[in-house]
């Protein structure tokens, strides 16, 4: 009998990706067991596929925690663990030039959405915890909360673009806006960026003449199917680590970089 890992997911939308994983989940292609699914968004379609498969849900309604702060910040509650200095020294997300008023609200409400997923999270222990379409950036403040093994990050995400080109919210819309002859998906592991966090694998194709967005987004999606997956069994497997690695450019630059590991097969 082979060990299965738990698999946590999150999703803001339909939910594909999360229905490959739970279909490779009951078919034997990944080694695991989905043992929640939960959303930012009450009205995420996808939460129907955790019922129809018999898996918790749960929502975190980003949106009513946003509006709340936007209305009267002192109406929210924060963690008690809550250290803004800290969670703006670490996030990837804003240059030092940004409107700290702008900083601070976003990590305000971030981390009260975060408090309360991790405590929705909490009844259901897990082994990784997938993005699959989750369309909210994860701060310091989870991250920190559930990475806590150097080198064996747990949280992972599925980017509809060949990082790091065109990060954010419309890889496959900047790819064709672009002109790109060839078009991918990338899976990596979280950190304190968007979508800057060390590459796992990717998949690519190519972009024909006339191809339009909506070809691009259907090509793009059926490899995402296929590469998300194999991703996450290959972390089922015990195969993946992450390493950090300096090295210097010809100017002379010291660049630091965080490398995906992959060991060979047992």
């Amino acid at each position: 009998m082979v060990d299965k890992i738990k698999i946590g997911a999150l999703i803001s939308g339909g939910g594909t990706n999360l229905q490959a994983i739970i279909d490779s989940c009951e078919t034997g292609k990944i080694d695991g067991e989905m043992v929640f699914v939960g959303s930012d968004n009450p009205d995420a379609k996808g939460l129907q596929r955790g019922v129809k498969h018999g898996i918790p849900t749960f929502v975190v309604d980003y949106g009513h925690i946003i509006r709340q702060y936007r209305e009267n910040p002192d109406s929210v509650s924060l963690p008690a663990d809550f250290d803004l200095e800290y969670l703006v020294e670490k996030q990837g997300f804003f240059s030092p030039e940004t409107n700290p008023e702008k900083v601070n609200a976003f990590l305000h409400t971030r981390a009260v959405a975060e408090a309360a997923l991790l405590e929705a999270m909490r009844p259901y222990p897990f082994d990784l915890l997938v993005l699959a379409g989750f369309m909210r950036n994860l701060t310091p403040y989870l991250i920190d909360r559930i990475n806590t093994v150097p080198g064996k990050p747990i949280v992972m995400n599925i980017h509809p673009a060949l990082l790091p080109s065109f990060p954010g919210v419309d890889g496959y819309g900047d790819t064709y806006r672009y002109g790109c002859k060839i078009g991918g998906c990338t899976v990596h592991f979280i950190d304190y960026g968007e979508d800057s966090g060390p590459i796992i694998g990717q998949r690519a194709f190519e972009i024909q003449p006339g191809d339009s967005l909506d070809t691009i987004k259907a090509n793009g999606l059926k490899q995402e199917w296929i590469l998300y997956p194999e991703c996450i069994q290959l972390f089922a497997e015990g195969r993946l680590s992450t390493e950090q690695q300096n090295f210097t450019t010809d100017s002379g630059q010291e660049v630091k970089r965080t490398l995906t590991i992959i060991a060979p097969p047992a």
